[in-house]
């Protein structure tokens, strides 16, 4: 198992791709803390973890509260180890910039940015004290490209990229990799946003099938497989990069 004895802290991983994370991580030997907004969601899914023979703790947590964020980390941490965080929550407010109000962009710079730093900042001394540690941060494709009409959520992503990029030159002599995970489509409930911004699920599907060259979605199985990948010694020498994958869209 690529990551047996290793333990991993994941926000927003109750559904979607958090979720599939979680179980690949877990699957790969992890011992894997689920956190999500909605604490019966993390719950379920570290359940499906132990039944499937794993080991998982479930919990609700706010990824906006830095003061939660920062005590659960370094409850878990006080345990033996900190191997994997993986900061994933986030949101999509669509818009241009006439559109969204000031409220729209504080909500996105807080959980867009502002929670991966926080999680990130109070992972870091734990990680030091071990010299070795991965650090994901999910931004998207839409952090090395421009979507029409999403000036918060554009404008957050490219952020949170400089930020994992700033993070991995500061503390790669530490042996700390920080890399961003930038999924393009998937289908999951996360892409209301740009459903409704498109003018419904018949505009997006149309969208996706006309301006990703590979023609589809990407399964949330494969966006699970770039997170052990980005996790695991696989990419052990690879700091301070945008993963994309996204069919081919950014190009």
């Amino acid at each position: 198992m690529l990551l047996a004895g290793r333990v991993a802290f994941l926000t927003g991983a109750g559904s979607g791709i958090g979720r599939a994370g979680a179980l690949a991580l877990a699957r790969e030997g992890a011992e894997v803390i689920v956190t999500d907004l909605e604490g019966s969601r993390a719950e379920g899914v570290a359940a499906e973890i132990v039944a499937a023979g794993g080991r998982a703790e479930g919990m609700a947590l706010d990824a906006g509260d830095a003061a939660a964020v920062t005590a659960a980390i370094d409850r878990i941490a006080a345990k033996g180890r900190l191997d994997i965080l993986h900061s994933h929550a986030g949101i999509q407010i669509p818009g241009r910039l006439t559109e969204v109000g000031t409220e729209g962009m504080d909500a996105s710079w807080r959980l867009n940015v502002r929670a991966h730093f926080v999680a990130a900042r109070a992972a870091m001394p734990h990680m030091q004290r071990q010299r070795k540690g991965s650090i994901i941060i999910t931004a998207s494709n839409s952090g090395v490209q421009y979507d029409r009409g999403m000036i918060a959520y554009c404008t957050t992503k490219h952020a949170v990229v400089a930020m994992a990029r700033q993070i991995a030159v500061d503390y790669a002599a530490d042996n700390i990799r920080c890399n961003a995970l930038c999924p393009g489509f998937v289908d999951t409930p996360f892409n209301e946003g740009f459903e409704l911004q498109m003018g419904g699920r018949q505009a997006l599907e149309s969208y996706v099938e006309r301006s990703i060259p590979m023609r589809r979605w990407a399964t949330i199985e494969e966006i699970a497989d770039s997170i052990v990948y980005l996790a695991s010694d696989q990419s052990a020498f690879m700091t301070g990069h945008a993963l994309v994958i996204d069919g081919g869209e950014s190009l």
